[in-house]
């Protein structure tokens, strides 16, 4: 068999499934560029973040200070923020929502021309499938 039929493989087991994923991935498309749902999910994070940093770690901090008294954990105050302790500023979560808001849209510019391309990896595939056949059916009656 060719050597490149065997790099082809790969290639045909991707594409085989190909005409379901491809609906999925023009729905993905439709929400990843959609940017109501750009927000919504930077909106998500950025209030997971802002949670986040005001999670009191003083008790976990001096839990790891009883472990190891030598660590920096033993100065952290009582009341201390993940937040204070990080020295995160306060727009911290409104520019991780702006970087998923970017990161979305490039996602959606992807899954948009992974769509459009479905249907030509899927010939492509098939085609390689068929000279596959063709090359082992050769191999064969040598």
């Amino acid at each position: 068999m060719p050597r490149w039929t065997l790099l082809a493989l790969p290639l045909l087991a991707i594409a085989a499934p190909l005409p379901a994923q491809a609906a999925d991935v023009r729905d993905t498309a439709d929400v990843l560029t959609d940017p109501v749902a750009q927000d919504r999910m930077a909106d998500t994070v950025s209030a997971v973040i802002d949670a986040l940093m005001r999670v009191n770690i003083g008790p976990l901090a001096e839990a790891v200070a009883r472990v190891d008294p030598y660590s920096d954990a033993a100065y952290i105050p009582p009341d201390a923020t993940l937040g204070e302790v990080a020295g995160r500023d306060p727009d911290y979560g409104r520019r991780v929502g702006d970087d998923v808001r970017a990161t979305s849209r490039m996602a959606g510019q992807l899954a948009t021309a992974a769509a459009a391309y479905a249907p030509v990896l899927r010939d492509m595939a098939r085609d390689l499938a068929a000279q596959w056949e063709r090359e082992r059916e050769d191999a064969r009656r040598r």
